[in-house]
């Protein structure tokens, strides 16, 4: 997708409203951005939209037509790096998802910042799955890293388990996986297709997230970590939006990851 491609989107959406009885079209998140502003979410209001009203803006969707989400030992699908990768996903406090990465200083576990505070000792549980196959490893850990733009936590494990951590990317796909813990329950998958990225923001669509999806990480084809999913909720009618940050904004923000430890794979 060329950069003008939302934007002129956009536009037609807008001028086919202009010309009819429908409420204009307000532009998703994305679209914004990429036209130069950048707004913060509550600039767009409720993601699930608002009155159809005379007069009033119409939200559009970024999440997907149902609510689509597999638990992680049932999946399928088209990214084949899912099972290889799903090891390194964690449950942090019962509340947020995580994945263990590598780096050059040892491997940590990241998420959302806004799911930990710096400092804090976190629960954290790997093997939280509706049907068991791997480390059940329970531990603690420290949150050595922690901000909120961009969005991340980096948190350093008291024990680590038997697994390979995952990689971080600059390489985008155009179909991308999140696994996650939704609501806090057993783990689970959803794949999408990637929308694009804009001032170090990384947006999807049809690919669904809860609460508690939080710092799950935005996996490309190849199975390694693209981005850090931080906001968003999707509804059982399929409406919302989503976005995370993506791994090289926070690896910039990092003084704990070295360019070394992203690279394009």
């Amino acid at each position: 997708m060329t950069p003008r491609a939302p934007i002129i989107a956009a536009a037609v959406s807008l001028g086919l409203a202009a010309c009819g009885d429908s409420p204009p079209t307000e532009p998703t998140e994305f679209e914004a951005c990429v036209a130069g502003d950048h707004p913060q979410a509550t600039r767009l209001g409720s993601p699930q939209g608002r009155s159809s009203t005379q007069g009033v803006v119409i939200l559009r969707s970024q999440c997907g037509p149902t609510l689509d989400l597999t638990p992680v030992n049932k999946y399928q699908g088209e990214l084949v790096a899912v099972q290889d990768r799903e090891e390194a996903v964690v449950l942090i406090n019962g509340a947020c998802t995580g994945t263990l990465i590598a780096a050059s200083a040892g491997p940590v576990v990241i998420t959302a910042g806004h799911c930990v505070g710096l400092g804090d000792r976190s629960l954290v549980a790997f093997n939280v799955e509706a049907e068991p196959d791997g480390d059940p490893l329970v531990t603690n850990g420290t949150v050595i890293e922690q901000a909120d733009e961009p969005d991340y936590a980096l948190i350093q494990l008291d024990a680590l388990p038997a697994i390979t951590p995952t990689l971080l990317t600059t390489r985008s796909s155009d179909l991308l996986a999140i696994i996650q813990h939704p609501r806090g329950g057993p783990k689970s998958v959803a794949e999408g297709s990637m929308l694009g990225e804009c001032q170090g923001l990384a947006f999807y669509t049809d690919l669904d997230t809860l609460g508690g999806s939080s710092g799950a990480g935005v996996l490309n084809r190849q199975g390694h970590l693209l981005g850090v999913h931080t906001d968003g909720d999707c509804a059982e009618d399929g409406s919302g939006a989503n976005k995370g940050w993506t791994a090289a904004r926070i690896v910039e923000a990092s003084a704990y990851l070295q360019d070394t430890d992203i690279g394009d794979r």
